[in-house]
This record gives C-alpha cells, sequence and structure tokens, in this order.
C-alpha cells in the first residue's frame, strides 16, 4: 500500500514534469450549490488532464533495462498522451493500445508526442486483449492507466496541491473511471486532511464503480458510449480496494446533467474543460442538498475536447 512519505516523494520526484495547476472558483456555481466551490484545474496541466503525474510517476521509476524496452498501455485518450509524452521526455519508446471511438484530438496528441497507436474495439476485454498481443510482440513494459500504486500516488499529487493550497476543505469531489485519480485522491485526503470527506462521480451511463461499492465486488464496464469517454472503463483491484476503504460515497449523473456542467464551466469561468472534467462539477449540483454551507474541493479532471464535435447544439 502507499504511505505518507510515498505521496511526497513522488510530489518531489515529478515536480520537474508537471505543472503546479491553479485553483479557481465560480460565483454563480457556488451559489447553485449553496457551498463554497474551488476548481483545482487540471485542465490547464501538461498533456491538458491529471494523467501525466501517475504517468511520469510510474516511468521514473522504471530500471534503465525496463526503459530500455519501451512501455505500452490501454488508454481512450488522456492516459495514452501522459505516457507518449512521458516516454518522450525519458528517452524511451511508447505503444498505445485506444479504442476505435477515441476523441480524434487525443489521438492526434498521443501520435504527435511519438507514440505508436493499436486500435482496439471500445470494450475492456478486448482493450486487455490487444494489449496483451502488444506486450508479447515488443516486450515493453505495461504502465497502467490506473491500477497500479506508482500511478495511483501520482494522480493524487493533485489533490495533496488542492489540500494545500485550500486547507480546511469539507469534501473534495472527482471523477471516477477506473478509479486512479479517485483513489489516488482519497488516499491523499486521508494522509494530508483526514478530516476532508471524497465523492466519487460517474455517468449514469458508466455506473460500474456505483454498483461496485454497493455489491462490495467490482462489477466490469463492457461498453458505453457516454459522452464522458475518459470514463469508459472498470475500476481495478488496487483502486477499488482504496475506494471501498476510503471514499464516503459515488454519486451518478446523467448525460444530460453532464453536457449542462460542462456548458456552465465553459460559459461562466471562461476554461475549456472535457466532459469527463464535468462529470465532478454536475456531481457537486446533483449533491447541492448535502453540500450546502460546506467548502467543496472540485477537481476538474482534464480539458482535451474536440471541437469539431461539441455537445452544445445550435
Amino acid at each position: 500500500m502507499i504511505s505518507k512519505r510515498d505521496f511526497t516523494a513522488a510530489h518531489e520526484r515529478i515536480a520537474a514534469f508537471v505543472h503546479r495547476t491553479p485553483i479557481l472558483t465560480c460565483r454563480s456555481i457556488s451559489d447553485q450549490v449553496g457551498a463554497v466551490l474551488v476548481f483545482k484545474c487540471e485542465n490547464f496541466q501538461r498533456i491538458g488532464a491529471f494523467k501525466i503525474r501517475g504517468a511520469v510517476n510510474a516511468v521514473l521509476q522504471l530500471s534503465a533495462e525496463e526503459r530500455g524496452r519501451g512501455v505500452a498501455t490501454h488508454s481512450s485518450g488522456n492516459h495514452a498522451q501522459a505516457l507518449a509524452l512521458a516516454a518522450r521526455e525519458l528517452d524511451t519508446r511508447a505503444t498505445i493500445v485506444m479504442p476505435r471511438n477515441s476523441v480524434t484530438v487525443k489521438k492526434e496528441a498521443v501520435r504527435g508526442y511519438g507514440a505508436t497507436i493499436v486500435d482496439c474495439e471500445p470494450t475492456f476485454t478486448d482493450r486487455e486483449a490487444t494489449l496483451r498481443r502488444v506486450l508479447g510482440e515488443t516486450g515493453a513494459v505495461f504502465v497502467p492507466p490506473f491500477n497500479d500504486w506508482h500511478v495511483i500516488t501520482g494522480q493524487g499529487t493533485a489533490a495533496k496541491e488542492l489540500i494545500e493550497d485550500e486547507p480546511g476543505l469539507d469534501v473534495i469531489l472527482a471523477p471516477v473511471g477506473g478509479g486512479g485519480l479517485l483513489s489516488g485522491t482519497a488516499l491523499a485526503a486521508h494522509f494530508f486532511s483526514p478530516e476532508t470527506r471524497v465523492i466519487g462521480v460517474e455517468p449514469e451511463e458508466a455506473d460500474d464503480a456505483y454498483r461496485s461499492l454497493q455489491t462490495g465486488e467490482i462489477q466490469p464496464l463492457e461498453k458505453t458510449d457516454t459522452i464522458a469517454d475518459g470514463l469508459r472503463t472498470s475500476l481495478g483491484d488496487k483502486t477499488f480496494a482504496v475506494i471501498r476503504e476510503h471514499v464516503s460515497e459515488i454519486i451518478t449523473v446523467s448525460e444530460t446533467a453532464i453536457v449542462d456542467a460542462m456548458r456552465q464551466v465553459w460559459e461562466r469561468m471562461k476554461i475549456v474543460i472535457e466532459p469527463s472534467a464535468a462529470v465532478a462539477v454536475a456531481g457537486a449540483i446533483r449533491a447541492a442538498d448535502r453540500l450546502r454551507g460546506q467548502r467543496v474541493g472540485v477537481i476538474l479532471s482534464g480539458g482535451n475536447v474536440d471541437l469539431d464535435k461539441l455537445p452544445f447544439g445550435r
């Protein structure tokens, strides 16, 4: 498991490779919820998402021999970009298995960082099968998108910064797909602000984490077309173990609520966030009745959007 010392070491280790992202506020959204909301803007992070934190932390801890073999993973986009950039920065090569329906701008960014993309079908089963083939053919080291202690620790440094910059938070909300960000956030709160509750938020159309927490065992997500493309995956055993122990609850939100929250942030905060980040905002709005009067941190996980496919209509 991860210790408080691991978090501090990871934060120091990755400092030269990541941004300490800003925290913004929005009076209109705070008033809507009836709470003081502060937004940790990982949409301003390198590669446009928090994922660079975990990817760099994991690759930095590979041996020279392992780096020489290259790295590989499966990802719908943000971890793909993160590992591609981490590989370039740390002088190794990356091969990324990506679902065919991944956002175009994310695929283009992965190629731009010099990685090789291998397409797969948009199911978790096919992701893993394709990755196994790639690992066998290339000899590369697998860097998981979420179910890895080095990755989890790296992702948790976003919440560590939020807690340092905004002490005394009552609640932190984070989106959940595979659970790397949520479990890292929960552990960061546990170590650095134990009085802070952590709530996960996910789409109703991809509610495997909610169902897993309800049943006490991992419920797989086979296929989903949720607009929150970064959350189209299932929990791992490591992330689920942390979530069961340290996450207060998981809220689900509709596709309409995700788009509405995304639009509010774009219009009122004047910043670009992607649907997966809007999930956490939608969760805060949905949970307004139990967040009222509290200080709430919301992690905006990323801002990588295909501008040719905006969901706002005319």
